[in-house]
């Protein structure tokens, strides 16, 4: 319901400030700003996304929670929008979405309303090179899920009896 009211309510006041602001400078002066303001906005989302990314990057290499940096990545991509939609009132919030103290004060009255259940960084995985009978011990047991790369090889090789892979390359190795 908050949502169907925001879309009603939003372009209702953009017209409205457009009607006002244009009755007091007239259209040309009117349209002016709305367009300064997309491209002043569109430098700013760049630096302060760039910012955000930094600042992602760097909690990530040091294994802490990327949250903060997520949400203020996530408010400067809904910066970004709001600044790039035309309007006063849009513009405005946008605005208001770029400056790092408003988005924290944002994070934080969210924090209240979410409630985070897990959160894990790293872990393990799995690749298909694991297995290799000439680094691994001998009395390793072998995972059937994992192909040798030689075995591939003879796999593609025993379709031909010629010994050349039928259908040409597989993909898997070089020809």
């Amino acid at each position: 319901m908050w949502i169907f009211l925001a879309f009603l309510a939003v372009p209702l006041i953009e017209i409205g400030l457009f009607i006002q602001v244009g009755g007091l400078i007239g259209l040309w002066p009117t349209l002016g700003i709305v367009l300064l303001t997309a491209i002043v906005g569109t430098s700013l989302v760049r630096r302060e996304g760039a910012r955000a990314l930094n600042d992602l990057r760097s909690s990530l290499n040091e294994l802490s929670d990327p949250s903060r940096p997520l949400a203020h990545g996530a408010m400067i991509l809904v910066a970004g929008v709001l600044l790039l939609t035309p309007g006063f009132f849009t513009d405005t919030v946008g605005i208001l979405l770029l400056i790092p103290g408003i988005r924290d004060w944002v994070m934080k009255a969210a924090a209240s309303r979410v409630k985070v259940q897990r959160f894990e960084m790293g872990g393990a995985y799995r690749t298909t090179t694991q297995y290799d009978p000439r680094r691994e011990p001998p009395n390793r047991p072998r995972d059937p899920e994992i192909l040798d790369a030689e075995e591939v090889e003879e796999m593609t090789h025993r379709d031909d009896p010629n010994g050349k892979p039928s259908g040409g390359p597989s993909g898997w190795t070089l020809h």
